[in-house]
Order: C-alpha cells, then structure tokens, then sequence
C-alpha cells in the first residue's frame, strides 16, 4: 500500500450522506420488507405445530403447496423447500 495515501474517515456523518445519495430502494423490497415478519411468524407457527405433531407433520411434507396456502403464503419453489427443510430437519432431531 502506499505510505503517502490517506485512509478515507469514515465519521457517522459521512456514512449518512453516502447513505443520503442513495437512490430509494425499489418498491418490491420495501414491500418485502414490510411483510417479512409476519410471514416468518406465520411459517414458525406453522413449523411449531407440525414438529409437535408427527400426523400433521406428515401432512404438511405431502401436501405442501396446499399447507402454505391455508397458512396465507403463495407457495412458489423456494418457499416449499424452505418449508421442507425445516420439518424434515425437526423429524431428524426428534427421531
């Protein structure tokens, strides 16, 4: 490195006029931002019931895009594979 460059100071008032610049986030992630929350809520409510009921559990893994429906979720890929991992992972610790 060279000994004759200044490193940058980085106060708190420099870091929020950076931030200042920023063009504003897109309407989608601030959406998805919103209704984070209680989508992970409603998805550990749903992943509680399901590890507590070994019957449900079973009907959830066959049945998932239906199960995340019912629960108020659009079921696209990622989301039952999330679903998926979870349970399967909570019947392995609970064998």
């Amino acid at each position: 490195m060279d000994a004759d460059r200044e490193e940058p100071v980085w106060t708190e008032a420099r870091v929020a006029e950076l931030i200042a610049e920023l063009p504003p986030p897109p309407e989608g992630w601030v959406q998805a931002a919103r209704e984070l929350p209680e989508a992970r809520r409603s998805l550990d409510e749903l992943v509680a019931r399901a590890e507590a009921d070994a019957s449900l559990r079973a009907e959830v893994l066959a049945g998932l895009e239906l199960a995340l429906e019912r629960a108020g979720h659009d079921p696209d890929p990622r989301l039952r594979a999330i679903l998926r991992a979870r349970l399967e992972a909570g019947a392995e610790e609970g064998a």
